[in-house]
């Protein structure tokens, strides 16, 4: 492992920072608009590749981010947590997400790589509340943010600027505990 890479392990994946043979299979990932469907659709190569730049930089930045997935058979997505610098409604924070190729779904990948990815930061900074959100019809992305533990935060739900509604999740630590993933 060089300086500043990340590889973290679980019986079935690796989360590890990403390498320039990735970008053909992440681009293809943001092709699929069923992947796409809860972000308004498709995102061209341009868009891929600028969005792959901005998660190297940040892993670079901060010592987390968004991690490549790999299964038995290759690159599978990513998942990772995140500083975000955005303007409101969330300003700055602090958020776990994941993207999966379609085939790579229904396999408990995103549970399995996020729950990862949370234990790692937790133990590795002193941070002590990450965010989740996503769309209210987005029933698979609740579905792993409650097998996580993640807790229901209504009160900062947001709407942006598109009309995009997000629903927010919780992962808080207290400074007595070490963070598991409900099993």
């Amino acid at each position: 492992m060089t300086a500043g890479e990340v590889i973290l392990t679980t019986p079935r994946l690796t989360l590890r920072s990403w390498r320039e043979t990735d970008r053909d299979a992440f681009a293809a990932m943001h092709a699929d608009p069923e992947v796409m469907r809860d972000l308004g659709g498709p995102i061209d190569r341009t868009a891929s590749d600028a969005k792959l730049e901005h998660y190297i930089a940040a892993l670079r930045a901060h010592g987390f981010g968004r991690l490549a997935i790999e299964d038995s058979r290759g690159f599978a997505g990513y998942a990772g947590i995140m500083r975000r610098d955005q303007g409101p409604p969330l300003d700055t924070h602090v958020e776990v997400g994941w993207r999966l190729a379609r085939a790579a779904w229904g396999k408990g990948y995103a549970t399995e790589a996020a729950a990862t990815a949370l234990r790692d930061v937790f133990e590795r900074t002193n941070l002590t509340e990450i965010i989740s959100y996503t769309s209210a019809d987005n029933l698979r992305s609740q579905a792993v943010m409650a097998r996580l533990g993640l807790q229901r935060d209504p009160a900062r739900d947001f709407t942006l600027a598109n009309g995009w509604q997000g629903l927010v999740w919780v992962a808080r630590l207290s400074s007595a505990q070490a963070w598991q993933a409900p099993r």
